[in-house]
């Protein structure tokens, strides 16, 4: 064996890779028991503890805190953790109409009507529909009189073509979108959410948000769609400020005296506190300082004034616009002492307090500004209307800035606004440039600037300059946001979810173990040992690109496992046959592994292009099954090939006597000889039948039962303190539901239901979830039995048209690159159309038992976002099993000096290959289907109806390999 050593290396140094991405899991782990042994059952004691621990190095040798550790753990997915999945979308429609200055135009507004109805229909890229749309209704007008404007002189010229105009509109379309992202980024951070997951949906205006662990619909909608208020306000100087914050820290000790009956010395605490400034407290001071403080100095107890050391030794307060540093566990205290009465009593009406967006680089301290509030009515100095540009750019130094320019009102304001702040030379104030009421940036203003061209510098990096200028675009013709999909899972079904997950795996693990090693007997146990550790690599692989492991997920790795055990069942069966052959064990071990890679490169490659092309074209759960399916392939086969032959290779160097089987097992399949071509046609009339019932069931069914993905909606899981009868729930519910009936099933137990509606779900109305939410409970509550709605999910009609056309996308691209990829392998066309028919083949049997067994079955047969990865990995399936075929044929034309061959010999080349291989074919589709057996029994009832999709592709995957995509290339190649 060649490249030993380099196999070797490799292995290591992806093991010590996938220990250290594993490591952050125990380090947290260690601590969140210290954690729960601190606050013994207290959940406010437990975040505290948590929270004093952020900055706290916890991992050995590297020093990493808490907050880093916690950020590389393995991420759990939302059907395991619980939470809450928020599809985002921007509103282009809104946004063209606000840069055209809402026209009153007819055709204008009539092609932004009918671009968004295309939009709906599935179609790409709004602003080009629009467009097109506009030049369909108006052939002879410009786009330009309606979008040029003195604000966007500089990017878009008065006689600019409808192509330029559609360029400049794409590019503000992608800016609205970015800004957007930011936006919603900073309320999420600021509600607190730990570990969020978002991403923008590449090519289209959306942007998927996944927030672990909340379960507060409403106030999530109203964070969510709130519309974005950009301000300009001046502020105080820390200094201006100091007395007030005395003041307040004065009469919150007098209030808190009254009530705990201590007494303290505030000023002379109050102080220390100024003399000692330079840090801030943390969770390794003295606690009965701190306790002492609470009571004594309860504002200067959280927030330390910012503080440098004079040139006369003595502690001075530090210039500029930060009044406070608070550390973000006190935040809420903070703000909790700045509304009491007796507080608010004696802070100045032109004082407003808001805090810095994010904390302090590398800690999780963040700064109190004091805004000055010179209107009489209460608003800002400027608002964001007064914005028409904001760009990030590089000084004359190379450092990164921010170009900002106003609009010819803003401008002069602004020439009024800076010229006071710089009036004073030697005191030069900041402006605050506010967001959702955070303060983003305040920079210092060093002089008045009279043509509203304004430079924003400081110790920017370029993701700085870049988010502030989005920022600062933020204000300007805003896009509005709307949740047009969303999904909730409990915490208990959560859990629920986990228990489900790890039993399903554990038990089908056990099974594949148990199955190679009565098998193969010791070179059974030589695979089991290359299935840990491809286990171990895959989840260390996973960790360490950040990816989020979902239910799908878990059954993926388990299905990788299963399929894994392929490539040793084609190795061993190879190995067998060279032993018949009288060789020794050293050889027929070489020539095992020699003959069998052939295979083994198809088969894995097939199924690694559908998982590309389900990763690609699916979303949520689905990218999570196409992401472990595409790792573990690619660590099976290094696993069950290379690591397999090294351990191989050392026991013959040891002179160990290695099995490949016992007494009942080393002859099985043997002198076989069926004879699968001659008896093709029987196979195609059993495949014309099933399919031909199938559709006598869909017209008598009405069609395919469409899941919410794909025809939008909305579902709710509610779980009752009773068995319930499903036809009473929807009776109560239709009068409710505006007299559309709901569907109404049970989900896994029986006093368990799952609710599918479609009322008000292409309401756009931002008060629509809670509308239907609302009437769920109310007909609920009429049932008179106590329920918890454990989970719910909404797909817009957008959402779900888009779905559909991706799903079609999927199946028929991958269709595709399998015929291209099998006429490259094979150089044979015929190969290639044989490949594809059975695929169809393969989905019509699917979807023909679908609507067949659709009411008989207890659990849903919806066809969904899963049901295509489950057809996607059923034509994995066939192809694997057809390729393999395929190679026994190609060596045998080999082994024979013909490039071809016809009539009967080519028959019996065919039923060769379809018997020789058929040991393995049984093999691995029982190993696989026993696999997904324990998963559709013990994996809960979220997956069910998408294991059941694989569990009888498994069987039809094996049956088309066998009698449809190899004999029809006998009559596909009879007119040669």
């Amino acid at each position: 064996m060649q490249g030993k050593g380099f196999i070797k290396f490799m292995a290591i140094l992806l093991g010590i890779v996938c220990v250290y991405s594993l490591s952050f899991n125990v380090v947290t782990s260690n601590v969140e028991k210290d954690a729960k042994a601190y606050a013994k059952g207290n959940p406010e004691k437990e975040r505290a503890f948590l929270d004093s621990m952020a900055t706290v190095p916890v991992y050995p040798i590297f020093g990493f805190n808490y907050e880093f550790c916690k950020s590389k753990e393995i991420n759990l997915g939302l059907d395991l953790k619980g939470g809450m999945n928020v599809t985002m979308e921007i509103s282009l429609a809104e946004l063209v109409k606000s840069l055209a200055g809402n026209p009153d135009d007819a055709n204008f507004n009539q092609a932004v009507s009918n671009a968004q109805k295309e939009l709906n229909a599935g179609g790409k890229d709004f602003i080009n529909l629009f467009v097109n749309n506009f030049e369909k209704l108006s052939p002879n007008a410009k786009l330009a009189d309606y979008f040029a404007n003195q604000d966007n002189a500089q990017q878009l010229k008065a006689n600019a073509s409808n192509d330029e105009v559609r360029t400049y509109l794409s590019k503000e379309a992608t800016s609205a979108i970015d800004r957007s992202f930011i936006i919603i980024r900073s309320r999420i951070d600021g509600f607190g959410v730990v570990s969020p997951n978002m991403q923008k949906q590449e090519g289209t205006n959306r942007i998927l948000i996944e927030m672990p662990g909340v379960q507060d619909k409403e106030r999530i909608h109203k964070l969510l769609q709130g519309s974005a208020e950009l301000q300009f306000w001046q502020v105080y100087q820390n200094e201006e400020v100091y007395s007030v914050l005395e003041n307040i820290n004065k009469t919150l000790a007098s209030t808190l005296k009254d009530t705990t009956g201590t007494k303290a010395d505030t000023a002379a605490i109050a102080g220390s506190i100024l003399a000692g400034l330079g840090k801030i407290i943390d969770a390794t001071d003295s606690v009965a300082l701190r306790n002492e403080l609470s009571i004594s100095n309860p504002l200067f107890s959280v927030l330390n004034i910012p503080t440098y050391q004079g040139q006369n030794g003595q502690p001075a307060l530090r210039p500029g616009p930060v009044v406070g540093w608070v550390a973000q566990k006190d935040t809420a205290k903070v703000n909790s002492y700045l509304k009491r009465p007796e507080v608010a009593g004696i802070v100045p009406s032109s004082f407003k307090f808001m805090w810095s967006v994010k904390p302090i680089e590398g800690s999780k301290v963040f700064e109190l500004y004091a805004i000055k509030v010179t209107n009489a009515d209460g608003k800002p100095d400027l608002g964001g209307e007064s914005i028409s540009d904001a760009r990030h750019d590089y000084d004359q130094k190379g450092k990164p800035e921010v170009t900002m320019y106003m609009t010819g009102e803003g401008a002069a304001k602004w020439k009024k606004i800076t010229a006071d702040a710089s009036a004073d030379a030697n005191n030069k104030k900041a402006i605050a440039i506010v967001l959702d009421n955070n303060v983003y940036s305040a920079p210092t203003v060093q002089n008045e600037i009279p043509n509203g061209i304004s430079s924003i510098t400081g110790s920017f990096t370029v993701n700085d300059t870049q988010d502030l200028s989005n920022i600062l675009k933020a204000g300007k013709l805003p896009a509005p946001a709307r949740i047009v999909g969303e999904f909730v899972v409990g915490p208990s079904l959560g859990q629920a979810a986990i228990d489900n997950g790890l039993l399903s795996f554990c038990l089908a693990f056990v099974v594949i173990l148990v199955f190679m090693a009565l098998y193969y007997n010791k070179a059974g146990w030589v695979a089991n040992l290359a299935l840990v550790i491809n286990l171990f690599f895959i989840m260390g692989i996973l960790v360490s690109l950040g990816a989020v492991l979902t239910l799908p997920g878990i059954a993926g790795i388990i299905l990788v496992i299963g399929l894994s055990v392929d490539a040793n069942i084609l190795i061993f069966e190879r190995v067998r046959e060279e032993l018949l052959h009288s060789k020794s064990t050293a050889v027929s071990i070489r020539e095992g592994f020699k003959h069998a890679m052939p295979s083994i490169i198809d088969s894995n490659v097939t199924i690694l292009i559908l998982g590309i092309i389900l990763y690609i074209f699916g979303s949520g759960p689905v990218q999570g099954f196409a992401t472990t399916l595409c790792i573990g392939i690619l660590s099976s086969l290094f696993c069950a090939v290379l690591i397999s032959r090294l351990v191989f290779e050392g026991l013959l160097n040891k002179g160990s006597n290695i099995t490949f089987g016992n007494k009942a097992t080393m002859h099985a399949f043997r002198d076989i000889a069926f004879n699968f071509v001659g008896r093709r046609k029987i196979y195609y009339s059993i495949s014309t039948i099933i399919i031909v019932l199938g559709f006598i069931f869909y017209f008598k069914n009405g069609g395919l039962r469409l899941g919410i993905d794909f025809k939008g909606g909305r579902y709710y899981i509610v779980h009752f303190d009773k068995t319930i009868s499903t036809e009473d729930v929807k009776s109560r519910l239709t009068p409710v539901f505006g007299n559309e009936a709901p569907e109404v099933k049970t989900a896994g137990e029986s006093n368990q239901l799952k609710i599918t509606t479609t009322y008000h779900i292409s309401d756009p109305a931002l008060t629509a979830d809670k509308v239907v939410e609302d009437a769920l409970r109310s007909g609920l509550d009429k049932t008179g039995s106590k329920y918890t709605i454990e989970s719910n999910q909404k797909v817009g009609p957008i959402i779900a048209s888009d779905l559909v056309y991706s799903a079609y996308g999927a199946i028929l691209f991958s269709c595709l690159v399998m015929f291209i990829y099998i006429i490259i392998r094979f150089k044979k066309l015929n190969y290639g159309l044989g490949a594809v028919i059975a695929l169809f083949h393969d989905v019509l049997l699917v979807l023909s038992f679908y609507t067949i067994l659709d009411g008989v079955l207890p659990f849903s047969l919806e066809i969904g976002q899963d049901f295509i990865a489950a057809i996607l990995t059923v034509m994995s399936y066939t192809m694997t099993e057809t390729v393999v075929v395929f190679d026994r044929i190609r060596e045998k034309l080999a082994e024979t000096g013909k490039d071809d061959i016809h009539g009967e010999e080519r028959n019996t080349v065919i039923n060769f290959a379809l018997n020789s291989t058929l040991s393995r074919t049984i093999l691995t589709s029982l190993t696989v289907f026993f696999v997904l057996l324990v998963i559709f029994i013990f994996g809960g009832e979220s997956i069910r109806g998408f294991i059941f999709a694989l569990l009888i592709g498994r069987v039809i995957g094996t049956y088309s390999s066998l009698c449809i995509s190899t004999p029809i290339v006998v009559d596909l190649g009879k007119s040669k």
